[in-house]
């Protein structure tokens, strides 16, 4: 089984005892509402395939706008911040280049943290009343040093102090899926030790561009950011 979706290559597995194949895909948040092919093609024995087109609503989604103080150096850098902000995309995109095609993850996805959520995917934010942008991830009202967990199995690819993203982790699950674990206090893994579902990997905090304590949790797959809320909804066999 293969697929594409919005120009995206779909990955499918077949668990052993099952009889369906799974795949995950995504919708940058950024799409136009419509209708969108996804085209499935099966390859059969022996050596013949099939393909099949389905149309896919995308409905138009409406979020919330929020107004954020954080320090002045996160929205008027120096120089110097500047140079460092600039190094630190070169890092994460270098790690983001790394991500494995074979799959890690099984199962489904656990919550990092056992707490609220303070602020949702897709929030417009506005900092300091003049940059604004939008929230790709979900946050955790917890205190500093609360235990973070591993949302499945993966490889830490990233695992280091970041200007924005403050002590920030970046677990490969395979398959173009990562999740980043931004704010930490204190890390508990290090870049290239394999991690398993639930695992703990640091302490909450809020180290880089956060107005407080609190965890943020981002799910990005094949370079688009997506909702970790659906995901950890979604029932995923081992």
């Amino acid at each position: 089984m293969s697929a594409t979706w919005l120009g995206h290559e779909v990955l499918f597995f077949h668990p052993p005892d099952g009889k369906f194949w799974y795949a995950l895909a995504g919708i940058p948040v950024e799409t136009v509402p419509g209708n969108y092919d996804l085209k499935l093609i099966e390859t059969l024995l022996p050596g013949r395939s099939l393909e099949v087109r389905r149309k896919i609503k995308i409905g138009r989604a409406v979020y919330p706008r929020i107004r954020v103080r954080v320090a002045k150096q996160y929205t008027e850098p120096s120089p110097e911040q500047l140079t460092e902000i600039s190094v630190d995309k070169d890092i994460k995109q270098k790690a983001f280049g790394a991500a494995t095609v074979q799959r890690l993850w099984g199962g489904p996805f656990l919550a990092p943290v056992s707490a609220p959520v303070s602020d949702v995917f897709g929030t417009e934010r506005v900092f300091n009343q003049q940059v604004q942008s939008r929230h790709h991830g979900l946050d955790y009202a917890v205190l500093s040093g609360t235990a973070v967990h591993a949302v499945n199995r993966g490889t830490v690819i990233l695992a280091r102090p970041l200007f924005f993203e403050g002590n920030c982790v970046v677990l490969d699950h395979g398959q173009g899926l990562l999740s980043l674990y931004l704010h930490l206090s204190e890390f508990r893994v290090k870049e290239g030790e394999e991690v398993q579902s639930g695992q703990l990997i640091g302490l909450s905090g809020g180290t880089g561009r956060a107005s407080g304590p609190h965890l943020h949790l981002a799910i990005r797959w094949q370079g688009v950011y997506l909702n970790p809320a659906i995901l950890l909804k979604i029932k995923i066999p081992g």
